[in-house]
């Protein structure tokens, strides 16, 4: 089965997807941006899951992903990916971000999910340009489906704004 590349502009706190994903930091905290929205919607049953992925495993390296129950959010979990801080892009920053989504894609896949919603990871706080980001994000998730979907139907981008929304409909570009 194919999985459909979806494109929102919206809240992904909102997602009646399986699985949305977070823009976390290391320490699986909680923080700003999404990661503070997510954590704020879904409530304390998230942080209690963090807290103990964090005490097995130490810090979550960035590239990597983790997977919690989702708490009080309409979807059922929650993939937790820490993204780049933004450098200049010669430190690395494209490939850790595109570990990011095919880490957190490789979580669903192994879980058997059906849908998946991403944020525009990095873009925030952690500075990565969001074209740049969108370029890296769009291909990476592309690859990943390509080499193996499972049961994936749909993966969707939802974006906070107009602006950011028009950026990665314009990255995807014809399939």
């Amino acid at each position: 089965m194919k999985a459909r590349l979806d494109f929102a502009r919206g809240d992904i706190t909102h997602e009646t997807v399986d699985a949305i994903v977070n823009a976390a930091n290391s320490e699986l905290a909680g923080g700003g941006g999404v990661d503070g929205a997510i954590h704020r919607a879904g409530g304390p049953a998230i942080l209690r899951e963090c807290r103990s992925i964090r005490r097995e495993r130490g810090p979550l390296p960035p590239g990597e992903a983790v997977i919690t129950g989702a708490g009080n959010l309409a979807c059922r979990y929650v993939i937790h990916t820490v993204g780049p801080v933004w450098r200049g892009g010669r430190s690395g920053e494209a490939g850790i971000l595109a570990s990011c989504y095919r880490t957190s894609l490789a979580i669903a896949v192994e879980r058997g999910l059906a849908s998946v919603a991403f944020p525009s990871i990095s873009t925030g706080a952690y500075g990565y340009p969001v074209e740049a980001a969108a370029a890296v994000a769009t291909g990476a998730v592309r690859e990943a489906l390509r080499a193996d979907a499972g049961a994936l139907e749909l993966v969707r981008f939802v974006l906070f704004s107009e602006g950011d929304l028009a950026v990665y409909r314009r990255a995807l570009g014809p399939a």
